[in-house]
């Protein structure tokens, strides 16, 4: 039996950003891809959603004080 990683409870959602959003994101902040925090390519979700290099992720995690916070990661292979 297979378990899907990303229906798991304690994953948060994981979304691919489009190239327009990325470029919003990195707009908006006044930063380079690279200067986003970094998620390797091998990592469970990452290989679940088959992202490649240089991707941009979303991440929404829930906290119990912030209630909804948006995360970005950028794919990389190390």
């Amino acid at each position: 039996m297979a378990i899907n990683i990303r229906e798991h409870e304690l994953v948060p959602e994981h979304e691919k950003m489009d190239e327009k959003q990325v470029k919003q994101l990195l707009e908006k902040f006044g930063i380079e891809k690279e200067n986003l925090p970094k998620i390797k390519k091998n990592d469970a979700v990452a290989k679940k959603m088959d992202l490649e290099t240089g991707d941009v992720v979303h991440i929404k995690r829930n906290s119990p004080t912030a209630g909804k916070t948006d995360y970005y990661r950028v794919v990389v292979n190390r």
